[in-house]
């Protein structure tokens, strides 16, 4: 994919009655964007990228976005801090990640994390134009995260159905296989590459029957391969930088997005 969606995709405003104009994100560290810094430090990801392709659909200076995603919140922490102020900016579009991280915790129940979803979308639909769900990955071939494919694929299961009874779109990171490449995660191999980023902002286009730039499923190039030796210092250096302050985090009751404010908290122009 040559060219990342920073990807306004030319200067030709078209008519499309799918436009949106104004937009807000709420989620945790993958709407947030960790894995896909900015020159400046500050993380992009793919809902600023997806906001750049739908700005491109209005009059110039038209268009406004916020993004109030946190990094490490859990289902319950985003209802209570970013739904309202959803609610209050009442955009024409809100997309809605969130429960990955009360899924990986252990004992955590899928089930009951999507009653809880559910009715924050209610409360949701009630205020703004269109809210898009998001399910979960694919995590069968994804370091980590693969022995609990069983619990997401439950838990998007689970948001499948609420988009239906809730008449929502459904951005399905699920059937998105090529982030299931590992040049689509980053080096803590929790979060979304920049590249990983991107094709999901293109498949949320895509989602809303926009036409994109490029393929979000394009294939890779083959990589070369790995020896055992290779992946074995690779798994240790990973343990070693993400691994173990992650877990220490845990023991100490931290969270990465302590003391984190949302990047975005405004519905502005891009």
């Amino acid at each position: 994919m040559k060219e990342r969606c920073a990807l306004v995709a030319d200067d030709s405003r078209t008519e499309n009655k799918g436009a949106f104009g104004s937009y807000a994100a709420i989620g945790d560290s993958f709407t947030e964007g960790v894995g896909d810094p900015g020159p400046d430090g500050t993380y992009v990801g793919w809902a600023d990228r997806f906001a750049v392709l739908l700005a491109d659909l209005m009059p110039e200076n038209t268009f406004r976005y916020a993004n109030l995603a946190v990094r490490g919140r859990l289902l319950d922490q985003i209802v209570e801090e970013q739904v309202p102020r959803a609610k209050e900016l009442a955009p024409d579009l809100v997309t809605f990640c969130a429960g990955g991280n009360d899924i990986i915790r252990p004992g955590s129940d899928p089930d009951d994390v999507a009653e809880r979803f559910e009715r924050a979308v209610a409360d949701l639909t009630r205020s703004v134009g269109t809210v898009m769900v998001t399910t979960g990955f694919d995590t069968r071939d994804v370091p980590v995260l693969r022995h609990l494919r069983g619990k997401i694929a439950t838990y998007t299961a689970h948001v499948r159905a609420i988009a239906d009874r809730h008449d929502c779109p459904v951005l399905d990171l699920w059937s998105l296989k090529s982030v299931q490449d590992r040049r689509a995660w980053d080096a803590d191999r929790l979060h979304l590459s920049a590249e990983g980023h991107t094709r999901v902002a293109l498949r949320a286009a895509q989602v809303l029957g926009l036409d994109v730039p490029a393929d979000p499923d394009q294939a890779w190039p083959p990589l070369p391969p790995r020896g055992a030796l290779e992946v074995r210092r690779d798994d240790i250096n990973w343990a070693r930088e993400y691994l173990v302050p992650w877990i220490g985090r845990r023991l100490r009751g931290e969270s990465s997005g302590d003391h984190v404010a949302a990047k975005r908290p405004d519905l502005l122009p891009l």
